[in-house]
């Protein structure tokens, strides 16, 4: 039987994953995941386990923030936790650039050129979330591994990333 073959996102997720030695599955869905509900709904899950990463430019600089599903992350917040005086969402060139990702498609982990990750801590009350680039499941403790850090602190990114994650404002969809 010849071996999975993912496309080279997937790939590139899939061992950041093992060699962080996060017990994770990856699936993929015919229809695809284009959205957080349509992910919620084809893996079964509630909205708020699924992981949105949003990239934000502030003032040049790549910020990814990480939200859950069912919230939007606070510009404002946003902006104040990366010291900048207000921040956007990237475009689509500073997004493939900064992840390489396709806007809508990014993944938290591998990051080529992102500054900071800021992460909203109520992910890691879930026992399971579903992060994008094929959609792969992660244990909530999984993050704790992937970004080392009490879960009272702010949160460590990995070691090619040099600044902190931290909780950032988020409002209800």
């Amino acid at each position: 039987m010849a071996a999975r073959s993912w496309p080279e996102e997937v790939e590139q997720v899939a061992a950041y994953l093992r060699d962080s030695g996060a017990e994770s599955r990856i699936e993929e869905f015919s229809d695809g995941t284009p959205t957080a509900e349509d992910a919620a709904k084809a893996v079964g899950c509630e909205l708020g386990q699924i992981v949105k990463s949003l990239v934000f430019d502030c003032a040049g600089r790549s910020i990814l923030v990480l939200v859950p599903g069912d919230r939007r992350a606070d510009k404002s917040k946003v902006a104040a936790a990366a010291g900048c005086p207000e921040v956007r969402i990237a475009r689509a060139d500073q997004v493939r650039e900064a992840t390489g990702y396709e806007p809508g498609a990014v993944a938290p982990f591998p990051l080529r050129r992102v500054e900071a990750v800021f992460l909203e801590r109520s992910l890691l009350h879930h026992p399971l979330v579903w992060i994008g680039a094929g959609v792969a499941q992660v244990g909530g403790d999984a993050l704790n591994r992937l970004w080392p850090g009490s879960r009272r602190h702010a949160q460590r990114v990995p070691a090619q990333l040099k600044s902190p994650c931290v909780n950032v404002g988020v409002t209800r969809s």
